[in-house]
């Protein structure tokens, strides 16, 4: 089962479908109402899965592209512990290094 499309290609196409989801789950709070939009993104995907034309896909990829930037979040959600997010760095280990002596 061979695939015309390079590893990057297929690379690309699910970053791209990721990004959509993590986009509609910062934008959706509830579970199941994010559940409805990541199938309607799926559906999106799947129409434009046998298209062969190189022409094409670069058209489609881009067009998702700029759809995806021009509905971007303003203020996505960042995992706690993630950098930028609430405890980022909050418990840091002590400096191992010597303490200073005091006078």
């Amino acid at each position: 089962m061979s695939s015309p499309f390079s590893s990057a290609h297929r690379l690309h196409v699910k970053s791209l479908y990721k990004r959509y989801l993590v986009d509609a789950q910062n934008w959706t709070i509830r579970r199941d109402l994010w559940r409805n939009k990541a199938i309607e993104i799926r559906a999106e995907f799947e129409r434009n899965r046998n298209v062969t034309d190189p022409r094409a896909i670069a058209q489609i990829l881009a067009e998702a592209e700029e759809r995806l930037a021009a509905r971007a979040h303003p203020d996505p959600f960042i995992h706690a512990l993630y950098p930028g997010g609430t405890k980022w760095e909050r418990n840091l280990p002590p400096p191992m290094q010597k303490p200073t002596p005091y006078m």
